[in-house]
């Protein structure tokens, strides 16, 4: 039983992959694969694991040895689903790995914000503190989580896992309802509410259609001036445009970015754009890594060997 990652490099060189080559009779690797690539490297798999290499119906009508899909990930956009289904391929994905890495994300990002760590850090290293008249030397001082609000939108176990920490710092949560619902759930509030109440907004919900720009001018001006934005979801929650206006002009306070709408971004986005310019200051761009703690990926390509295990395949 032959079996192709296709994009190991979407992982850390320093992850095991023993747990999967146990269970399979051969495990090729392959760094990138573009797809030119993808039929040659893959036409005598049994398996392919993917995280983000794309598989469409024209690719799956050339794979007649392929049994099952691994995807690498929790999102399955980057495979023909139906496509898959009528050539009798199935299609596992992989869930649950994350809470720990992308909550531990949000607070360490957070906790940086709101206690002005790198300004501290750097006031000590240019001497401010010692030639303080003072035992300590305040600069922009740092406030407490205690008693602010946080309005998570997209309440799955990601949201949830931010939720418990959130509550464990004594912060006021504010869950949001979806933006255009008729009722509002017991226990959520208004998507408008939450986003004039919360002191920071943290971005959980999938991709859909109903989601794809759900922060915009529109909803950016209901947010308070000093409110922090943390989007680890998907980069296309968020409109990059209206989003660096309302930075340029100190409409919210700062934002969190870990993922953007194209990934890599190219060197004209315009969020990039306005840091290599120095813009703004008001905005921390990171690159998809809230999910990738060491632990997170091992977990994650342990829980792909367990869906080979699980998965009926001839030996």
């Amino acid at each position: 039983m032959q079996a192709v990652f296709l994009d190991q490099q979407t992982f850390s060189s320093s992850i095991s992959l023993t747990s999967i080559e146990s269970q399979v009779s051969q495990l090729n690797c392959y760094a990138t694969t573009s797809d030119g690539k993808i039929i040659e490297r893959s036409k005598s798999a049994d398996i392919i694991i993917t995280n983000k290499v794309i598989l469409s119906e024209h690719t799956l009508q050339q794979l007649p040895q392929l049994k099952l899909i691994c995807i690498a990930a929790t999102g399955m956009n980057n495979v023909d689903l139906s496509a898959a289904k009528a050539l009798g391929i199935s299609v596992k994905n992989v869930s649950g790995y994350s809470q720990a890495s992308v909550s531990q994300y949000v607070f360490a990002q957070m906790l940086a914000y709101f206690n002005n760590s790198a300004h501290h850090n750097k006031n000590t290293v240019q001497g401010h503190w010692q030639n303080s008249l003072t035992f300590c030397y305040h600069g922009q001082g740092s406030q407490e989580l205690l008693g602010k609000k946080i309005g998570i939108i997209g309440y799955g176990n990601l949201g949830k896992a931010v939720a418990n920490i959130a509550q464990a710092f004594g912060m006021e949560i504010l869950i949001a309802e979806r933006p255009n619902a008729t009722e509002i759930r017991e226990g959520r509030h208004s998507f408008s509410y939450v986003l004039k109440q919360a002191d920071v907004i943290s971005l959980h919900c999938p991709q859909t259609l109903e989601t794809e720009n759900i922060i915009n001018s529109e909803s950016l001006a209901l947010m308070k001036r000093s409110a922090l934005l943390i989007n680890t979801a998907r980069g296309a929650l968020v409109n990059s445009n209206d989003l660096h206006h309302a930075l340029k002009n100190n409409i919210i306070a700062h934002a969190v970015l870990d993922v953007l709408e194209q990934e890599p971004p190219l060197p004209n986005h315009p969020l990039i754009k306005a840091l290599a310019h120095n813009e703004i200051d008001n905005l921390s761009l990171t690159a998809h890594i809230a999910w990738a703690s060491i632990e997170s990926q091992q977990r994650l390509i342990d829980l792909i060997a367990a869906n080979i295990k699980n998965f009926p395949l001839p030996t």
